[in-house]
Order: structure tokens, then sequence, then C-alpha cells
């Protein structure tokens, strides 16, 4: 079983809680404009040796794979080849799901050929009246798959899990009592009768989000002889969960009940980094959501609002590569920003959500990297954006690229998920 992996967990998890402890102590986030440095961000529209990106032929054979390396290299590391065959297995399917108004799939998706842990389980559910396969929005969990509705056929997981009492987490597991815990934030039903599919993984699953030394997730799956630690430019957790989601893309390939021309990605907080990863990386997912991402997400990261790159490279070692740490409080001599990651989207549609409360994020570095990614989708004959304004409150601005900056914190809502669903209506052309 995976849990012999974890021998050392003890140990590790009372170092890490010591050295987040006294990092978190030490910092002050910064919530005044004023505070804000001068900063020149750049120009994702100029090549590596200085001349202008002026056709689409360029950007796609040339810049776009530029930017793509750098922040391989330097941000989020670089990340294994896909796998030549994706072994999976249907492990339980209904038609009568949700009192008869869904079709439920769990999918059992194995990252190496001979099917050894680690593993990750995909619940999907699908609207029951569709006569065609059917549009899907597939984001990534935080506390397992029987999280997201209250329904008892959902596999519960026997992953590690970060400790979390309000979620029925006890000694780092799932109980029943976890069951619905968070289907606040998933709506379900409202995708549902939207006409669209839901996918959720757990991103546990995948690699489990503390430092362990990447000892217990897929990356010693991908290890050299000899090594025992990704090299300072190789995946760090949100490579991983990122290829994750590329994985569960490979299953919709093959899934005869899901159009997998019209599967939108979508995360929120640090899965949201991941959803803009795994979009970027990825051109197969058709629209790319970011909600509530923040620092090493959607928000600049030269702004140095709220959180900053020293801090959460201090208290989340693990989620990026270890060539990230060159430019703790040394944001601007980053050679990419995070509105050059949402130019990676381009032409695709590109959604990105703040809220008002949530200062940490950076709501207005999350809405300026939209602007300044507004000229690669130009460039490639898309209207882009077409505000300089961060918008009214919980008034959404949707064309080729969508912000919206709702009343509330850190969360997601069903407002959220209705301009989501929005954006994707105009996109899908439903």
């Amino acid at each position: 079983m995976r849990i012999k992996r974890f021998f050392p967990i003890a140990i590790l998890l009372l170092m890490a809680h010591s050295s987040l402890s006294l990092a978190a102590e030490k910092f002050e986030p910064n919530y005044d404009e004023s505070k804000v440095p001068e900063y020149t961000l750049p120009d994702p529209l100029v090549l590596s040796n200085g001349e202008k990106v002026t056709d689409a032929k360029t950007w796609k054979e040339v810049r776009r794979p530029e930017i793509l390396n750098l922040f391989a290299e330097e941000v989020y590391g670089k990340t294994p080849e896909a796998p030549d065959l994706l072994r999976y297995q249907v492990i339980e399917t209904s038609d009568e799901a949700l009192d008869g108004k869904a079709i439920r799939k769990q999918v059992r998706i194995f990252f190496t050929q001979d099917k050894a842990e680690p593993k990750m389980d995909l619940l999907v559910y699908l609207p029951k009246e569709s006569e065609n396969p059917v549009p899907l929005m597939i984001g990534l969990n935080f506390y397992g798959n029987h999280t997201i509705h209250s329904d008892p056929a959902i596999i519960l997981s026997d992953s590690w899990m970060r400790k979390n009492e309000d979620k029925g987490i006890v000694d780092n597991r799932a109980t029943e009592d976890s069951r619905g815990a968070s289907a606040d934030r998933w709506a379900v039903d409202m995708i549902l009768d939207r006409g669209y599919g839901l996918a959720t993984a757990y991103y546990g699953d995948i690699d489990p989000d503390f430092d362990d030394g990447f000892q217990n997730g897929i990356q010693p799956l991908f290890y050299k002889e000899g090594q025992n630690k990704p090299a300072p430019d190789e995946w760090g957790s949100i490579g991983a969960w990122a290829y994750g989601l590329s994985r569960a893309m490979d299953y919709f390939e093959q899934d005869e009940d899901i159009n997998e021309n019209q599967v939108a990605v979508m995360g929120h907080s640090r899965l949201g980094k991941t959803s803009l990863w795994a979009g970027a990386r990825d051109e197969r997912f058709a629209i790319v959501i970011s909600n509530d991402s923040g620092c090493g997400g959607a928000a600049l990261s030269r702004r140095r609002f709220g959180e900053t790159v020293a801090r959460i490279n201090n208290v989340f070692p693990h989620w990026f590569c270890d060539n990230f740490n060159k430019y703790n409080d040394n944001e601007s001599a980053l050679p990419v920003d995070q509105h050059m990651l949402i130019a990676l989207i381009a032409p695709r549609p590109a959604y990105v959500a703040s809220a008002v409360d949530d200062r940490w994020a950076d709501p207005k570095g999350e809405f300026l990297s939209v602007v300044h990614a507004e000229p690669v989708y130009q460039l490639l004959g898309e209207p882009g954006f077409g505000a300089t304004e961060i918008p009214e409150v919980d008034h959404p601005i949707m064309d080729t690229l969508g912000y919206h900056i709702r009343t509330g914190g850190h969360n997601v809502t069903d407002f959220d998920w209705k301009a989501y669903l929005d954006f994707a209506d105009k996109h899908f052309g439903r």
C-alpha cells in the first residue's frame, strides 16, 4: 500500500511546521499601493535576442517556446514527457447517479505501465439527458473526490491528506464525515443543469502537499539512476499536479461521452496556479480558468503585493523548482512575469478571477496580468480584453480574455461558477 512510503512523515511534518511557523512570523505583507516598487515587465513580444515579434508564425515557432522554456527552467520546473500509452481502469459507473440526473464514472489512472502506485482516481459526472458528447469542466480538489458531493457512492480516498478537522480528516486520512465537506465549492447541480460534465481528482493522489523531499508523489517514477530528488530546473508539486491534469485529458480523449475539444480546466488558489501552468503546457485544454491564484499564479510577481516570491518559496518550498529561489526578494531579475504565463494560453480563452477581500492574492496584480497578456492575443487575431481599469465589483468582463472581482474572500462560489459557465457558453457556442 502507498502508506508504506510515508515512514518518516511525522518527523518531516514536525520539521516543516517549525520552519513554516518561523517564516510566517517574519513576513509582513504589503497592502499599500504606494509601496509597490517601480518595475518594468518583460515584453512577451520581444525575443531573447531583442528582436520584436510581429507575426503569428514567429510567436508560435520562436517566442512561445522561449517563454515556455523560461517558466519551466526558472519557475515550475521541467516536466517529463507524456507516456506513450495511458493506463486506466474504470472501477465504477452508474447511469442513475444523483437521483437519476447524472451519469457517474470513477476511473483509476496509473502513471506507470505496470500500474504501480501512486495512482489517481478521477471522478466524472455527466448530464444524463445529453445525446451528444458533452463539454467538461475539470479541476483538482483539496481533500478527496468524496468531498465535492455527499453522493455515498463516491470512493472514499485512502491517500494522505493535510490536517483539517472541519473536513473530517483524522490522522491525515479521510473519514465518512468528509463526504460533501467541500460541496459548497463545486456547484455540481448548476454545472450539470447547464449541460456540462464535471471531472475532479484529489491533488494529493499525484503529489502530497508537504515538503517530503519528493519521495511520496509521482516524481520518483521519473528519477534517473542514482537520483533521489528533482534537479534545480525540474518540476515541483505544481508541475506534478499539472502533469496529472494532462493525464486526465488523455482519458477524456478516449471517453466517447466527453467532447475532448471542449474541456475547460479550472483551479482555485494553489490549484489555480496549477491550472494556468497545465493550460500553458497542454494546448488541448480549450479554456483555462484561474480562481484566486495569486503569487506564482495570475498575479504579477514584481508588484510584491500580498504574498511574495520569497514568502511562497520559504513556506511552500516544494511547489516550484529550486531555481525559483534565485528570485526571492529579487523579482526584477526574473526573465518572465505572470502576464507571460497567460500569454502562453493564447489564442485560447483564459479567465482570471479575484475577490475583494483576498488581498493576499493581489487582485490588481491578477487583473494587470490579463491586461499585459492582451497584446499577444491581438497579434494572433483575437480581441483580447478591452479593459484598462479593474471592473466594478461583481461585473465580469468576457471576451477572449475574461476577468471579474467579486464580493467576498478566498473561495470558490456559485457566482464564480456561473461566470465560468457563461464564459464557456460564449466560446463553445452554446
